[in-house]
């Protein structure tokens, strides 16, 4: 997946070192079902994300990263969950801590499909069919669609 020019101009002045970032996940939803994609770099079936650009509105994130990567409009509808992912350390070494902000997003228009390579296949999964979806990103999307008007939030001990 491409990383963002911004991530790389701080990586040459943090080098490995943790980084924090925030990351979006949109939790796409039509008519009982959810959009998801395989990610091209490890397979897993997972709602659309990416990282927040300095000085992007997260929802406006969320809705570039679905045009972005599965050529789908939408609309972000509200904030389901913020919660701090576990470090992520990549092959090279690299740190990451990713800020996650999950939003319920509409589908409002486009055929879904793989855009611009970060997954290999994208479609619409019936809500009851998420069985190759893994832990983390099914706690996602059922907090995206929780009945609940306000963000679901993590609080230390």
């Amino acid at each position: 997946m491409p990383t963002p020019d911004f991530v790389l101009e701080l990586r040459e002045l943090v080098g490995t070192r943790p980084l924090p970032l925030v990351g979006v996940t949109a939790v796409i939803v039509r008519e009982g079902e959810v959009l998801l994609g395989r990610r091209s770099d490890n397979g897993a079936l997972t709602p659309v994300t990416g990282i927040v650009d300095p000085g992007e509105e997260p929802a406006d994130a969320a809705c570039r990263e679905a045009l972005e990567e599965a050529g789908v409009v939408i609309r972000a509808d509200r904030l389901a969950w913020v919660h701090q992912i576990p470090r992520v350390t990549y092959d090279n070494g690299d740190q990451s801590d990713y800020l996650d902000l999950t939003f319920r997003c509409t589908w409002l228009s486009g055929d879904p499909y793989p855009a611009d390579g970060e997954m290999t296949e994208v479609g619409w999964y019936r809500l009851d069919d998420l069985a190759d979806v893994g832990d983390e990103m099914r706690a996602r999307i059922a907090a995206a669609l929780a009945d609940r008007p306000d963000a679901r939030f993590e609080q230390g001990a």
